[in-house]
């Protein structure tokens, strides 16, 4: 059986298999589970094996690999418009094989066991972050209830829980102080628990080449640099920075009207995780920026003179992510002069 190419619906247990010739005709359908499909790739000669890039697509497009096939990973989004309809596993398969054969698709860069590793610890602190704040939002929702109005932000919550504790309580009830007491623990122990990430975060970073090039843009940390190299890989994944920008969201939509461009908000497509921290990044760096006398600092002042504060953040972050891909692609250090500095 002569496959060129072979298209493959991923399951938890059972996958789709759909094997293309030449011609683009079907000459195999299968249904296999996980053990046989990679059984059945190590059999077939190598070929072009196209995969939806979701959960544990990764791994096996490592295998198949491995054995010597050409493997393309695709955004779902990019192959919905090649499946037939009366949708079902066979078809989606072969709406796969079809959409990898496209010369104009775009693919996902096929992912390291290091980057999936760090990817996952980002997702993991993410989620202990957002237990912090729904812890916080609890204890200023129970305060509130009875006529304590708690301030805004993690650390004045904790200096006003502290004046509060020094004046026994402030009213509330023994069983209510000692609820309190008790989500403050919490509090302490997803902080050590966070911490402990944004420490292995920092020593990856000191340990990647890449990722240190990019700590030296100004509102890109450890956190940013870690997870844009882990979710990134590779510039060449993209043409230009603004591609990059795209990927994240940070691209302003637009539209004609009366022969003017009007532009509307951010895309908001893409790796929210990453635009967030983008964002982040850049509201805590644009304010340092704009005071310096360089290029960068020049376009960032006169960008806060004359756009909202937040349209500015958000601007800097798009402009983040271009210099972020470029420092990248030309593998040079970030300069604040507009001048290279060797790696």
């Amino acid at each position: 059986m002569d496959i060129s190419v072979l298209g493959v619906d991923l399951g938890k247990n059972v996958c789709s298999v759909v094997g293309l010739d030449v011609s683009g005709a079907v000459v195999m359908r299968r249904k296999v589970r996980r053990e046989t499909l990679i059984a059945l790739a190590e059999k077939l000669a190598p070929c072009v094996v196209g995969m939806e890039a979701c959960c544990g697509a990764h791994h096996l497009g490592r295998v198949f690999a491995a054995y010597g096939h050409d493997v393309r990973l695709m955004s779902p989004e990019y192959v919905r418009p090649y499946i037939k309809a009366q949708k079902n596993d066979d078809r989606d398969a072969e709406g796969i094989a079809e959409a990898v054969t496209r010369p104009t698709m775009r693919f996902v860069e096929l992912k390291s066991q290091d980057q999936l590793d760090m990817q996952t610890l980002h997702r993991s602190r993410d989620r202990l972050v957002g237990e912090r704040t729904a812890l916080i939002n609890q204890l200023r929702a129970i305060l509130l209830e009875r006529g304590m109005v708690a301030p805004q932000g993690k650390r004045k919550l904790e200096q006003f829980l502290t004046v509060m504790d020094e004046q026994g309580g402030a009213g509330l009830s023994p069983r209510m102080i000692v609820l309190v007491a008790d989500a403050r623990a919490q509090w302490a122990e997803l902080d050590r628990r966070i911490s402990a990430f944004d420490t292995e975060f920092v020593r990856w970073v000191k340990e990647n080449e890449e990722a240190r090039r990019l700590t030296t843009i100004p509102g890109i940390g450890a956190i940013v640099a870690s997870a844009l190299v882990a979710a990134v890989g590779r510039a060449e994944s993209f043409d230009r920075g603004r591609d990059l920008a795209a990927w994240l969201g940070l691209v302003p939509r637009q539209f004609t009207t009366g022969g003017k461009p009007k532009l509307l908000g951010i895309s908001k497509r893409g790796n929210k995780y990453l635009r967030r921290q983008l964002i982040h990044g850049a509201r805590a760096a644009l304010p340092y920026v704009a005071e310096r006398d360089t290029p960068l600092g020049r376009w960032a002042k006169e960008l806060m003179s004359r756009a909202h504060h937040n349209v500015a953040v958000v601007a800097f972050a798009n402009k983040l992510a271009r210099i972020a891909w470029a420092v990248l692609r030309r593998g040079e250090r970030f300069a604040a002069t507009g001048m290279p500095m060797a790696a």
